[in-house]
């Protein structure tokens, strides 16, 4: 048996999220399927994170274990061939037997569009959730600064029984306006349930002015869901880059 290691995009408007549930359409249980039949025996993935329904991402890894002669080209080229056009694996190779994609993931970084305009963004109206009320960028960073550190982010977890730990470490929390677009960029250790959209629904309703920047502190001290924004829509959503070293891109530590 070969361990390798695979990069997804995907588009996952249509789909149930990564992670295959019941009979529902999954990005995990198309790319097993391809895999099962070019093997000719069961295959079964295990990805970096679960993305929710509706989710995007841009550079979700995985691992699986197989069978095969064939090369890292060549399986990629079989996936690309046969998995439907909202799914592409970017990138395929041959990694240690000890490789997991979840378990060795140092960090991710996901960023979350806001469309920021009266008028519709007919292109890429999928990828960007709009937004007509003009935000207050400035005090959004105001805010998102005090989220940077190691804290207990339960008030931004989204499964209110979660019995796990629910600290982590946020080392990027950026609001940028490119234009019309209002970006907002997350990179941290790890993220729970629902988390990035909700901490862009509470930096979005600082921006518009429904909270006050401060408030940040206070609702992560709360620990309560009931605290903090809205749960912002999914298609906004993207997962960026996964990290599997101890230094990310631009020479941030992740």
């Amino acid at each position: 048996m070969r361990n390798f290691r695979i990069t997804v995009s995907y588009d996952g408007s249509r789909y149930q999220g990564w992670q295959r549930i019941g009979n529902g359409q999954s990005i995990q249980g198309k790319i097993e399927a391809v895999l099962s039949e070019m093997t000719g025996h069961k295959v079964e993935i295990h990805g970096a994170g679960r993305t929710d329904a509706g989710v995007h991402a841009r550079a979700q890894v995985a691992h699986f274990k197989i069978n095969t002669d064939r090369t890292p080209d060549d399986i990629r080229a079989y996936l690309n061939r046969y998995l439907p056009e909202d799914i592409a694996v970017t990138a395929c190779e041959t990694v240690d037997d000890r490789f997991h994609a979840r378990l060795n993931a140092t960090g991710k970084r996901y960023v979350y569009r806001i469309w920021n305009s009266d008028t519709p963004n007919v292109f890429e109206r999928k990828y960007l959730c709009r937004m007509e009320q003009k935000l207050d960028t400035v005090q959004m960073q105001h805010a998102a600064d005090l989220l940077i550190g190691t804290h207990d982010f339960k008030a931004f977890c989204g499964n209110k029984k979660m019995k796990k730990s629910t600290v982590r470490t946020l080392h990027t929390a950026r609001v940028e306006r490119l234009g019309d677009e209002v970006r907002l960029t997350f990179e941290g250790t790890g993220f729970l349930q629902n988390m990035v959209r909700i901490l862009a629904g509470t930096l979005v309703e600082v921006g518009q002015g429904k909270r006050n920047a401060q408030e940040m502190t206070a609702i992560l001290d709360s620990l309560d869901r009931a605290s903090a924004g809205i749960t912002m829509p999914p298609h906004g959503l993207i997962l960026d880059e996964v990290y599997y070293d101890a230094t990310g891109k631009e020479g941030k530590t992740v």
